[in-house]
């Protein structure tokens, strides 16, 4: 019963945080207005800005913060690594180069190969920082300074991209700029399936993802096949990051802040926290996203810069608590 009542709660959250995205911006509208035009559109000029411009936002918002949190939710599920996240283990930044490479030298490939392109940098960058921290021995925080080495070598192909190829760079800023700022119902579209599809893959393989946390000796005892679970429940996280980094760019922390606190508030059951992680996601990162557009207005903050400055120091304690240990 306590764990329905956190379930709910959470989207009620979720649907505030829709509500307040679509009121508030470089105007507000009142809530219970902005409640009756998303029902009952009219020729007014507020209607004109909720279904045209903050709507298709506020929808790529929740569904990219749903996918960040499940994924790092998924990424510390399998590793048993309570520091992995996209962003810390390079997954980010390797999609947002993989989008970058692809405008810049397959200018005319098509919108919809930037979830794909994004995967393949995502799971590569991935690969690089496992491997790298396998060579010494993988504990946690190895693998989070190797993840932090990939995504800051990446980070730096990314700049000298844009530096010498600055006019076709271009197409490719909405991705890397970590913002929300002008999305479209196109790029929703464009997203959606893949985001969709990996969070209902995710609620289905989240018992798999219980197994995998007991450890690699009881899983077999068990009869899960760990490695083929494993590669799927990491593809598979993978995916969701990379869908998001195609349509809102590097978003860091998210996927590393709300799995702790579904995990505090609805226990360790993948089966309760993961909808609970995906849920709480939906709610913060269009809650960022309102803070991104009021705190300087009428111009905009870039949300992955206040989504950082929450998520650093959050970062460095959880690191030093599990130095200690």
């Amino acid at each position: 019963m306590a764990r329905l009542l956190i379930l709910t709660g959470a989207l009620l959250a979720a649907l505030l945080a829709a509500l307040l995205s679509l009121a508030l911006g470089a105007s507000d509208i009142a809530l219970d207005e902005t409640a009756r035009l998303l029902l009952h559109p009219d020729d007014s000029v507020s209607s004109l800005v909720i279904h045209t411009l903050r709507l298709p936002r506020t929808l790529i918002a929740l569904l990219a913060g749903a996918a960040l949190a499940v994924s790092g939710l998924l990424l510390q599920g399998v590793t048993r690594n309570p520091l992995a996240d996209p962003g810390i283990l390079g997954v980010e930044a390797g999609g947002a180069l993989a989008i970058l490479i692809l405008v810049v030298f397959l200018p005319t490939a098509p919108a919809a190969a930037f979830v794909p392109a994004a995967f393949l940098g995502g799971g590569l960058a991935a690969l690089a920082a496992y491997g790298a921290a396998r060579s010494i021995g993988v504990t946690p925080l190895r693998l989070a300074l190797a993840g932090v080495a990939v995504a800051s070598l990446a980070g730096a192909a990314t700049r000298a991209l844009q530096l010498l190829f600055e006019d076709r760079a271009q197409g490719a800023l909405f991705a890397l700029s970590g913002s929300l700022a002008g999305r479209t119902w196109e790029q929703l579209g464009q997203v959606t399936p893949w985001l969709l599809a990996g969070l209902v893959a995710a609620l289905i393989l989240a018992p798999r993802v219980n197994v995998l946390t007991l450890g690699e000796d009881v899983a077999r005892s068990l009869g899960a096949r760990t490695e083929r679970d494993r590669t799927v429940i990491t593809g598979l996280g993978v995916l969701l990051a990379a869908g998001s980094v195609s349509v809102v760019g590097p978003v860091g922390f998210v996927g590393l802040i709300i799995p702790h606190a579904a995990r505090a508030l609805g226990g360790a059951d993948h089966r309760v926290s993961l909808p609970l992680s995906a849920l709480l996601g939906a709610a913060f990162l269009p809650l960022a996203d309102v803070a991104a557009r009021v705190i300087d207005r009428p111009a905009e903050t870039p949300v992955g810069i206040l989504v950082a400055a929450a998520g650093s120091p959050f970062f460095i304690l959880l690191a030093r608590r599990i130095g200690r240990r």
